[in-house]
């Protein structure tokens, strides 16, 4: 850098830039140099009870052999579950489109809890419980809304959930809903309607609890909870609920349980949440970098879909080493970290539009205000398990193809 620039650069400095109502704002300087990079988070006060667990000093990986136990949460797709969706999307296909839900449902007919055990766990090393983002060298980085956009096909906007947020209209007593049944098959036994019958109201709500509880947020139990009920009924009153950032948001608790539980003595244990989203997330950004081969036919436009056959199926206990390399190796930040903004996703088709400056479209300018705008997100369908997180994309600006002098919000 050049004399008289770097004594701009370390001197108090306005970067101004305009709002879209015509006010001018400035950064204000001095910034950090370009050889004073501190790994780890400089904007907080240090904790070091929320550091990575590979900061740790000592790691005992055979703490991590028995992958049964620790990812009991996520049994395998059996044959009733794709039968009872097939079912029942031939009778609420455009109520699904209507809703936005339709292309992420799509995501259930594939082996979403078909992990790499090792490769979760290895990012899970990294992850920051205070800035919410895996601490990689180059920079902080993570699953974003445009992240879950691509993946899931849904969209950033529309109503927040929270519990309280939507009232029971229909009442839980009028559906008769089985509660007793301790399996998943067990409930979709009990609720899936006999060939050649309407779809009722009862089997579409309990369709929808056993999706969100199976396939979508994992819960522990292995059973369908009664507290999925109020949103399996707004769905299906066709409520415009904003779930990728309810999505996002359970995935931060689980990430930040996960990674808490990496601290024990006797390891991590039943593991739950939507980790099959961190998967698919690992598998685009490792894609390049270990090689990873689809054999993916288009019968789904999603780019999830084919991000699922991306996943390693040969684990080992070795593994740990070549994933941590690999997480390492990126120093410096480059596009195998923002696989989202290629040109060549498949889907979402509403993603696909013509997002350039001059010729952007309205709608296409609220999606990006929503990719792009910080926010208070809510995990939780309970008021004891409801948790707070800050959405921070200033984060993860070059994740998004854009750039920052400090990663501060706008």
């Amino acid at each position: 850098m050049e004399e008289a620039s770097l004594k701009i650069f370390q001197s108090q400095v306005l970067l101004p830039f305009s709002l879209e109502d015509g006010t001018t704002h400035a950064f204000l300087g001095p910034f950090m140099g370009q050889n004073k990079k501190n790994f780890g988070n400089t904007m907080l006060l240090e904790d070091s009870s929320t550091l990575p667990f590979i900061h740790s000093p000592q790691i005992d990986l055979t703490l991590f052999g028995d992958t049964t136990k620790i990812f009991r949460a996520f049994p395998p797709t059996k044959d009733r579950h794709l039968q009872w969706l097939a079912r029942v999307e031939g009778s609420m296909h455009s109520m699904w489109v209507e809703t936005g839900i339709f292309e992420f449902i799509q995501l259930a007919k594939f082996d979403l809890h078909l992990f790499d055990p090792q490769m979760l766990l290895s990012a899970i090393f990294f992850w920051n419980r205070e800035t919410r983002a895996f601490e990689f060298l180059c920079d902080f980085v993570g699953p974003t809304l445009l992240a879950i956009a691509v993946i899931t096909g849904l969209a950033p906007i529309r109503d927040r959930f929270y519990p309280d947020a939507f009232q029971e209209e229909i009442s839980i007593k009028e559906t008769s809903i089985s509660w007793d049944k301790k399996t998943y098959l067990a409930f979709i036994n009990a609720h899936m309607g006999k060939p050649d019958t309407p779809v009722s109201t009862l089997e579409h709500i309990a369709f929808l609890m056993y999706w969100l509880s199976a396939c979508v947020f994992c819960t522990p139990s292995l059973q369908v909870p009664k507290y999925y009920y109020v949103l399996a009924q707004a769905l299906h009153l066709k409520k415009k609920i904003c779930l990728s950032k309810l999505l996002l948001a359970s995935l931060y608790t689980c990430l930040d349980e996960a990674s808490v539980s990496l601290f024990r003595e006797s390891g991590p244990r039943n593991l739950s949440g939507p980790l099959w989203l961190l998967q698919l997330w690992l598998n685009a950004i490792l894609e390049k970098k270990l090689s990873l081969i689809s054999s993916f036919s288009p019968v789904c436009k999603l780019e999830g879909a084919r991000l699922t056959t991306l996943t390693p199926r040969k684990h080992s206990i070795d593994n740990f080493a070549k994933y941590i390399s690999a997480i390492l190796s990126f120093g410096e930040f480059s596009e195998d970290l923002a696989p989202f903004i290629r040109p060549t996703l498949i889907g979402p088709p509403w993603l696909q539009h013509n997002n350039q400056v001059g010729n952007i479209s309205p709608d296409s300018i609220g999606m990006w205000f929503g990719f792009l705008s910080w926010d208070v997100i809510l995990s939780g369908m309970r008021q004891k398990d409801v948790r707070i997180y800050p959405y921070q994309p200033q984060l993860f600006a070059r994740q998004f193809g854009l750039c920052q002098m400090k990663p501060l919000p706008l």
